[in-house]
């Protein structure tokens, strides 16, 4: 039986509710936070308890735990669900509950959610398909927010136009990110990645992948992708905390790196596991 913590209890899943008017529900206000767990350890929780305190003053929302206190939620949850081997943890805070009004009163208690389950990881040494879409997602994309509907449709476009597991999405010509990843380009011995923005998720993945290409054979450039430098890439990698990086081998159809993951993608990745190997 899954425990789950809720509101200052640890409880089984199955007894776990919010009232009709919690404000996660009515406005989806509120943020989230996923936090892979590689043998019962996870992974960058510091950069990824940082990304959540930036999503909850993005929105201002007001909530007293710190670091230590998520750090002590975190590994309790793990104990009692008896987590030794992959997993992940979801931490999901709204502005709580109160009478249905667009304006939020402030002194409101938040609504604090977190479980954990077994991780999922897509296979991705075979390569990855993709699809092109203009990105039709609100302009602050940097807060980690639950309002996720235009991301669940470009999924789910991604996966009924050809199979493919993602929408990489462009907005004024220039790649932002994937509707649940960012994404890296590789052309010759230089790997570009379009810059931190409010267009786009600072991911953590992303940025470890960043700081491991740095000190690799290949350069690594924080810059504008261009769509047509994107279409003219040897390879296209996305990145996630669930999908680690993975390489697209084909884009709207069409191949790409020959149709098949590319050396770039297979020196970089082997760097990454051995990374989360020995974190």
């Amino acid at each position: 039986m899954t425990t789950v913590y809720l509101n200052g209890n640890f409880i089984p899943l199955e007894q776990a509710q919010v009232p009709i008017l919690d404000r996660g529900f009515i406005f989806a206000d509120g943020v989230y936070e996923v936090i892979p767990v590689f043998s019962g350890n996870p992974f960058r929780l510091k950069e990824h308890m940082e990304r959540l305190r930036n999503s909850l003053d993005g929105i201002s929302l007001q909530l007293d735990y710190d670091r230590e206190k998520w750090q002590s939620l975190i590994d309790q949850l793990l104990a009692l669900n008896r987590v030794t081997g992959d997993s992940s943890i979801y931490i999901q805070v709204t502005r709580g509950v109160a009478e249905r009004n667009h304006f939020y009163q402030a002194g409101s208690t938040p609504t604090v959610f977190i479980y954990c389950k077994p991780l999922q990881e897509t296979d991705v040494s075979r390569g990855v398909g993709a699809v092109l879409h203009e990105d039709i997602r609100w302009e602050y994309c940097h807060i980690k927010a639950v309002a996720l509907l235009p991301n669940v449709m470009l999924k789910q476009y991604a996966r009924e136009k050809d199979g493919s597991i993602e929408a990489i999405l462009y907005r004024d010509g220039y790649i932002t990110e994937g509707a649940a990843s960012n994404v890296f380009t590789v052309t010759g011995d230089t790997v570009s990645t379009p810059p931190k923005s409010n267009r786009l998720l600072p991911g953590i993945t992303r940025d470890l992948v960043v700081e491991l290409i740095s000190a690799s054979l290949y350069q690594c450039r924080e810059v504008p992708v261009s769509k047509a430098e994107l279409l003219q890439a040897d390879e296209i990698w996305i990145t996630s905390s669930t999908l680690g990086i993975a390489p697209v081998i084909r884009l709207d159809g069409h191949p790409v790196s020959g149709g098949k993951p590319g050396p770039a993608w297979r020196a970089i990745d082997t760097i990454y596991q051995d990374f989360k190997r020995n974190q």
